[in-house]
C-alpha cells in the first residue's frame, strides 16, 4: 500500500491511551499511533493512497472517535483529513497547542448532540382544520380541479407546513439551550427548518433526550424532530488544518 501523507483523527490529551484493538482507515486498516507535543497529541494513521469515503472507513473513523469520546474529551476530525507528513502535525501541535488545550478542557465532559426538525408530513387533515388558506383552496380545488388549483393547494400546503415546523423549531430551541453549556447553528439541509447542535454535559444527557422526546411527542402535527446523540463535539471546536483527501 503506498502512503499519501498522515491522516489526522482527532486531537487529544497528551495521557490519552489509544484502544488497544482500535484501527485506522485503509484496506487492510492501518495501524493507529500518536504524536505527542506538550500536553496535547494528535491521533493518526498512514494515510492510504486514494482513499476514499467508503463505508468501512467512514464507520472505522466515526467509531474510533466514539471510543475516544467515551475516555476523555476529543477535537474530532472530519473524514478525510490529511496532514503531508508528521512533521507538520508537530508544528501544528507547537503551534496551537495552547488553544488545544484550552479546548479540551472547555469539552471535557461533554457530548454533542444534534437537532434536526422537518415539517410533519403526516398532518394535512389537522392543518386543513386549523388554516383557512389553505382549507379555501382544497375547497376551490374539489369545486374546479384542475392543474393550477392543484398547484396552489399544494403551495399552500408546503408553506403552511414550513411555517408550523418553523414556529416549533423556535420553541424547542428556547425549551432545550437552557439544559446545554453552548449551542452552534449547523449547515442548512434541504427541507430541515431548524438544524443545530448542544454541547450537554454527559451526566445530563439522558434528561436532555427525554426532554426532547416529550416536546417531539406534544407537536409531532407541526414537526419532526430528529434527534442523533451522543456524538463527538464536531461543532464546538477547531481542527488540525490539513487538506482534504479528493473524493471526500
Amino acid at each position: 500500500m503506498s502512503i499519501a501523507g498522515v491522516y489526522v483523527y482527532a486531537i487529544v490529551r497528551t495521557d490519552a491511551v489509544l484502544p488497544a484493538d482500535a484501527v485506522g482507515v485503509g484496506g487492510p486498516a492501518v495501524p493507529l499511533r500518536t504524536i505527542r507535543h506538550g500536553r496535547v497529541a494528535a491521533v493518526v494513521s498512514d494515510a492510504p493512497h486514494k482513499l476514499r469515503a467508503r463505508r468501512r472507513d467512514l464507520l472505522a473513523h466515526q467509531e474510533l472517535l466514539q471510543r475516544l469520546a467515551d475516555d476523555g474529551p476529543v477535537l474530532p476530525m472530519r473524514f478525510g483529513m490529511i496532514a503531508p507528513d508528521e512533521d507538520t502535525v508537530s508544528r501544528q501541535l507547537a503551534d496551537a497547542g495552547r488553544d488545544h488545550t484550552a479546548a479540551l478542557e472547555r469539552i471535557s465532559g461533554g457530548v454533542e448532540v444534534n437537532l434536526k426538525a422537518f415539517p410533519a408530513q403526516n398532518a394535512l387533515a389537522t392543518l386543513v382544520t386549523e388554516d383557512r388558506k389553505v382549507r379555501r383552496l382544497r375547497d376551490e380545488a374539489r369545486r374546479r380541479p384542475g392543474y393550477e388549483a392543484s398547484l396552489r393547494l399544494g403551495e399552500a400546503v408546503a408553506f403552511a407546513l414550513a411555517g408550523r415546523a418553523t414556529e416549533a423549531g423556535r420553541r424547542v430551541l428556547r425549551e432545550l439551550t437552557p439544559l446545554a453549556r453552548e449551542v452552534a447553528a449547523g449547515p442548512d439541509v434541504e427541507g430541515c427548518v431548524l438544524n443545530v447542535s448542544f454541547l450537554v454535559d454527559r451526566g445530563a444527557h439522558e434528561r436532555f433526550r427525554a426532554t426532547a422526546q416529550r416536546f417531539a411527542d406534544g407537536h409531532r402535527e407541526h414537526v419532526e424532530l430528529r434527534l442523533v446523540s451522543p456524538l463527538p463535539c464536531y461543532s464546538f471546536v477547531t481542527g488540525v488544518p490539513a487538506r482534504t483527501t479528493a473524493g471526500v
